[in-house]
């Protein structure tokens, strides 16, 4: 396993100290290696979050070249939003059986 020298400030050497010693990890390429997979795992989740939010921009993009979308004017926009906040207000029934 490759080794390499990291310089920690006191505050990270204290955290990596306590997380030894309460015996979570054994010693602090323990700690480090944690630290590192937490990293990868925050990375592939902002990539899959802007992978979906490209893909919806070119859907949105196609759409809009395809001419499906609506039109408003002020008032329009305001009845529309007037329309959605209704639907969210209107109390949830349950099925009739």
């Amino acid at each position: 396993m490759p080794t390499r020298n990291v310089v920690l400030t006191d505050h990270h050497e204290k955290v990596i100290e306590e997380l030894v010693r309460s015996g979570r990890y054994q010693n602090a390429s323990e700690v480090l290696r944690e630290g590192i997979r937490l990293i990868e795992k925050r990375e592939a989740a902002e990539k899959a979050k802007l992978e979906a939010l490209r893909a919806a921009v070119t859907l949105g993009a196609t759409q809009i070249d395809n001419g499906e979308y609506l039109e408003f004017d002020e008032q329009g926009l305001s009845d529309f939003f007037d329309s959605i906040e209704a639907e969210i207000d209107r109390p949830v029934t349950a099925p009739v059986r």
